[in-house]
C-alpha cells in the first residue's frame, strides 16, 4: 500500500519521491530558524546529513539543533572528539548524536563509534556524511550548506525523502519567507 500524496502551500509533493526545497539564510537568526524548526519533528532513528564545505556552519546547525530541544549543555564542534552525546529527557529518542566524520578513514570506523546505536535509539547530527559511505541510511534528510556572500549567510539546500515528507509541512510553513 503506498501512502497518500501530500498537498501543500509550498508545492505538491508525494511521499513516495524525494523533493529538495532551497532557503535563503540571510545571517545566523535565519540559520537557528531552521534548527529550531526541524528539531522538534524529528524522532527516534532520525539522521540529519550535514553536507557542506569547511565554515558552511555545520556545527552552527547542529549547536541550534541541539539547544532546540532543550540541552542547555555547551555543543562543542566534535573534530576531534568525533562524535558527543546529548541525553533528551520527555523525548521518544534517548540522545541526540553529533558526529564529526572528517577524520574518519574508513567507513567501518564509525562502528567505533557506537553509529548503530544512534542509528537506533537516537536522533544523528552528521557532519561530512559522505565518509560514512553506505552506512549513511537512506532515509536521511540531507542538509547540503552553502556559504553565502555575506558575512553568516549560506544558503540550505534539503533534499527531503519519503521518510520526511509527511513531517516537513510544519517546518515549510514556518520558513516560508526563507523558501528560495
Amino acid at each position: 500500500m503506498s501512502a497518500e500524496p501530500v498537498q501543500h502551500e509550498h508545492g505538491f509533493y508525494s511521499s513516495e519521491i524525494n523533493m529538495t526545497k532551497t532557503f535563503q539564510l540571510p545571517d545566523l537568526k535565519a540559520t537557528e530558524r531552521l534548527a529550531a524548526a526541524l528539531a522538534p519533528i524529528c524522532k527516534s532513528g532520525d539522521v540529519i546529513a550535514l553536507f557542506g564545505n569547511l565554515g558552511a556552519g555545520k556545527t552552527t546547525f547542529s549547536r541550534y539543533f541541539v539547544h532546540s530541544l532543550g540541552v542547555e549543555e555547551e555543543v562543542p564542534s566534535p573534530t576531534f572528539t568525533l562524535v558527543q552525546t546529548y541525553p533528551l529527557s520527555g523525548h521518544d529518542a534517548e540522545a541526540i548524536w553529533h558526529f564529526d566524520m572528517y577524520r574518519i578513514n574508513h567507513p567501518a570506523e564509525a562502528y567505533e563509534l557506537d553509529i548503530e546505536d544512534a542509528f537506533d535509539t537516537g536522533i544523528s547530527l552528521i557532519e561530512w556524511p559522505e565518509k560514512l559511505g553506505s552506512l549513511l541510511p537512506d532515509s536521511h534528510l540531507r542538509i547540503e550548506l552553502i556559504i553565502g556572500d555575506t558575512e553568516g549567510s549560506r544558503t540550505a539546500r534539503l533534499e527531503i525523502t519519503p521518510h520526511w515528507a509527511d513531517r516537513m509541512a510544519p517546518v515549510l510553513d514556518s520558513l516560508s519567507d526563507l523558501i528560495q
